[in-house]
């Protein structure tokens, strides 16, 4: 017999950690592995838009990336035996990419917000979701034991996005949309 997607067992809202513990779907170990899934789908969703093969092989690498810190965050705590390993190496990986693009963009030298291009608008959702995980996986942080490499990685994950936005802007020719202050 295949196997079938459907369990019935998270039925009466609750759901499974890797380890056998359940616990409620609004648990913040669930809303912090789930913000992470769904920021996965918005990389993909990104690397989709763009044409930078450069960028698209990083965000499908990050992609992995962030499977991999979903299944830690969705292990109940001390019973992480077989997870993979978290991406420790792609933080420098991120940090030089991001110092290669910003010698090659015009300075920055006012806020700027998300338009100008889709592919554009959608690297700053990315950035905004990604901050939403960070902020979620804090949350868990504070209640039980999380590797505080995944903080680190979502927060320059997100600084990344951000230089991304910047690079497909200028690799796709559109002028960066300025903020600017209106008076009263």
């Amino acid at each position: 017999m295949a196997f079938k997607i459907y369990t019935k067992t998270g039925d009466q809202g609750e759901t499974g950690l890797f380890g056998g513990k359940r616990i409620p779907k609004d648990d913040l170990r669930i809303e912090a592995y789930g913000t992470v899934d769904e920021f996965n789908a918005v990389v993909g969703m990104l690397a989709d838009a763009i044409r930078n093969q450069q960028l698209i092989q990083l965000l499908r690498d990050i992609q992995h990336d962030l499977f991999v810190i979903g299944s830690h965050l969705a292990t109940e705590p001390g019973k992480s035996t077989s997870l993979p390993e978290l991406p420790r190496d792609r933080i420098t990986v991120m940090e030089n990419m991001m110092d290669q693009w910003d010698s090659g963009l015009p300075p920055l030298k006012n806020f700027i917000l998300p338009g100008g291009h889709p592919a554009v608008s959608l690297a700053h959702l990315s950035r905004c979701v990604c901050r939403r995980a960070e902020r979620r996986v804090i949350g868990l942080s504070r209640r039980e034991a999380v590797d505080p490499f995944i903080v680190v990685y979502l927060n320059r994950l997100s600084d990344l996005l951000f230089m991304a936005s910047r690079k497909i802007a200028d690799d796709l020719g559109v002028e960066e949309v300025k903020w600017t202050p209106r008076s009263e």
